[in-house]
């Protein structure tokens, strides 16, 4: 790649992302290593822009964690996934690596994250960054490689780590964009760009470009890095419509300002009207001043605050990029609206190649030229202006998988928790856009009233984008345990969750908190909720979380069961029908997490439930250990499991029981009542308590769990 044009010196050079395939394993071996390290000092160098620690501790916006957290998450990511992988043995700080492992991830504007986390000092973070940094490069010199690389390599994991740090490059500088601009230091090695017009009436003025009807297919098939929402195939076929040559500016978003656009909630639709309510905002967000006083109006850029640019694109929300569209519908009489994620890659075919074969970028993009935004009309690209660059383009187009998505398993949580037709795609990559987000294939989804250095350009296009989600869940496991915690009796075993509740609350004296760990989809969570006064539900699986979630909201979550073949039935789970209450929804919260490595806090609970969890981990003594700081003096542990041990959940050495000691039986009860000895006495015999769990019509799975109840000492 040429070198950046603007870009200080003091800033490494962001290297394109790496093809997958080559014929030298020590060469690509050397270009992930090249990249990683380039990566890990470009997101440290964007740090250098905060002023103080005040700035790392202090949260720029309520629906996120403070600085500090992104700081060290990047670093946390590497380890935590090449536990999970089972690629390492060792943690460098558990600590850390439970506190600083999931963000926060708000559904609506207005959930509040009221929780207090003591942060680990900065200082310790540097250091817990340094120990990361040496163990991954020591890391990609010693693992195994074959080319090409696949989900199955452990160089997956290592481009996995690098890309979600490129990711949180661009949404940390989102961040620091929205803390006060005084905790704030330019840095010469982020230049913003010097072009500006800001006489608005010298704005370049926007048209319209016709473009004819086509096909595509639209689907990753380059050679390079790629989340698992990118894969797949979508047939499509596109009407001719025409797109705005430019991105919208804030001197063209500023006539929809002016006529007063944020105060007529006509230009809103339901959401955008509750985000207005609730923002009070009567322009974009990073416009400082009065609406009133164009004159003096200024721009929020990542450390300072500049006259504003009117020809610069604006940047807004997708609630608010539809409101004026909307308006200069009803302005011009013609159907504008935002481009769906087909028409924006019909614009794409204007501008050739991709990122990884660039000599220099071919706009505002990969950090190529500036750390800021820039003129819409400085770089051309076909017909059209900033098709890729600059701002990332919002979509009407809700993010969904492809025809043959699958979840990569080591970040099951990445796509399919935005699958639920509330995430607008964005495309063509920002100013700070590098690695994957800069290339042609890349799908990222972001809630509506999110902002991102995103804005937007508009079409006439008679394209009516289906905002409703797929109703039905086509997770095969979710749907197995939709059906198995709230679905029908079969051979008439009682409901599983309901069972373990019954004996817990014949043992369990105070009612106040309750952990149900490895929830699943949550029923034994709600169950418990009849009668305790809080409950935690705790699981790994996002998905699993973001179903419990959906029932607290009171949402049918309708499911799709096999039957034979291609035949399916068609099945729906909802709270109401077990006759659990809003009220008693409410007394739940459902948290990720991980049950090896559970986040330090000082709460604890009257009784922790582990349902069919023991068997399933990678390291059941660290569980059996640590749990014990959870629960009070006299509270009660509730241990169920069928002893199912497996290589393929834990290393036959971690297994607890089902073994030889000695050249002598080792049951696993055996073994609990010596692990757990010391800070737990038995009260209750074993129970056998069996369960069914259905995969098709004709075929089911009748497990017996046994049951061990423990009182704290």
């Amino acid at each position: 790649m040429a070198s950046n044009k603007t870009v200080g010196a003091g800033l490494p050079e962001p290297t394109h992302t790496l093809l997958l395939s080559g014929n030298d394993v020590e060469q690509k071996r050397d270009e992930i290593l090249n990249y990683f390290t380039q990566t890990w000092a470009l997101y440290e160098s964007l740090f250098d822009c905060l002023a103080n620690e005040r700035a790392y501790f202090t949260k720029a916006i309520s629906l996120r964690h403070p600085l500090i957290f992104y700081f060290g998450h990047t670093a946390t990511f590497y380890i935590n996934k090449l536990m999970a992988a089972g690629l390492i043995e060792d943690r460098i700080d558990p600590h850390i690596e439970a506190m600083l492992a999931i963000g926060v991830d708000e559904m609506s504007w207005d959930d509040l994250d009221t929780s207090h986390y003591d942060w680990p000092a900065l200082a310790e973070l540097r250091d817990y960054r340094g120990k990361v940094h040496r163990r991954i490069i020591e890391f990609i010199k010693e693992m195994p490689l074959s080319l090409p690389i696949d989900w199955e390599s452990p160089a997956w994991v290592i481009l996995m780590g690098i890309e979600h740090e490129r990711i949180h490059l661009e949404t940390s500088s989102v961040l620091m964009r929205q803390l006060p601009v005084e905790w704030l230091q330019p840095q010469p090695h982020w230049p913003a760009c010097q072009r500006a017009r800001t006489d608005r009436t010298a704005a370049p003025e926007n048209t319209l470009v016709s473009l004819p009807e086509t096909t595509l297919t639209l689907g990753k098939t380059d050679d390079t890095y790629g989340w698992d929402n990118e894969y797949g195939r979508l047939d499509c076929d596109i009407k001719a419509f025409k797109a705005s040559k430019m991105l919208v500016s804030n001197a063209e978003f500023y006539e929809f300002v002016q006529a007063g656009g944020y105060q007529d909630p006509q230009w809103w639709d339901e959401e955008g009207q509750g985000w207005l309510s609730f923002s009070k905002a009567e322009m974009p967000t990073f416009w400082v001043g009065a609406a009133s006083k164009p004159a003096i109006l200024k721009l929020r850029l990542l450390a300072e605050e500049v006259p504003m640019p009117w020809d610069w694109p604006v940047e807004v929300n997708q609630l608010e990029a539809a409101a004026f569209c909307r308006w200069k519908a009803e302005d011009t009489g013609k159907s504008i609206q935002l481009p769906t994620e087909a028409e924006w890659y019909v614009l794409r075919q204007q501008v050739e190649g991709d990122q990884p074969g660039w000599d220099q970028a071919p706009g505002n993009i990969n950090l190529a030229w500036w750390a800021s935004s820039c003129p819409v009309d400085r770089f051309p690209q076909g017909d059209f202006y900033d098709i890729v660059g600059n701002v990332w383009q919002w979509t009407t187009t809700p993010i969904s998988g492809f025809d043959g998505f699958k979840v990569h398993p080591l970040y099951d949580d990445f796509s399919t928790p935005t699958f639920d037709g509330k995430h607008a795609i964005i495309k063509g990559g920002s100013w700070i856009s590098t690695g994957n987000e800069a290339l042609k294939s890349s799908r990222y989804a972001f809630r509506r009233h999110f902002f991102q250095h995103a804005g937007f350009r508009y079409v006439v296009s008679t394209h009516q984008e289906k905002l409703t989600v797929n109703p039905y869940e086509t997770d095969l496991l979710v749907s197995q345990y939709l059906d198995f915690q709230y679905g029908p009796r079969y051979f008439n075993v009682p409901n599983y969750a309901r069972a373990l509740v019954d004996i817990a609350e014949q043992v369990v004296e105070k009612r106040g908190s309750a952990l149900d760990i490895g929830c699943a989809t949550g029923r034994a969570s709600f169950e418990l909720a009849r009668t305790f006064d809080q409950v935690t539900g705790m699981d790994y699986s996002a998905r699993f979380i973001d179903v419990a979630l959906s029932l607290v909201r009171g949402e049918e979550r309708r499911y799709l069961m096999p039957e034979e073949g291609e035949l399916v039935q068609y099945c729906q789970a909802s709270l109401s029908e077990i006759g659990i209450t809003p009220e008693q929804a409410k007394r739940v919260q459902f948290v990720q997490g991980d049950a090896c490595n559970l986040k330090p806090h000082s709460e604890s609970y009257d009784l922790v439930l582990a349902s069919n969890l023991l068997d399933r981990l990678r390291d059941p003594r660290r569980f059996l250990h640590d749990i014990s700081a959870k629960i009070v003096s006299g509270g009660v542990l509730i241990i169920s499991s069928p002893y199912t041990w497996l290589e393929e959940f834990t290393p036959k050495e971690n297994w607890i029981g089902g073994v030889r000691e000695n050249g002598e039986a080792l049951s696993s009860y055996q073994a609990l009542q010596r692990l757990l000895d010391g800070d737990f006495e038995e009260i209750n015999p074993p129970l056998d308590v069996p369960f069914v769990i259905r995969e098709t019509a004709r075929k089911h799975q009748h497990t017996v769990a046994q049951v061990t109840v423990w009182r704290k000492r």
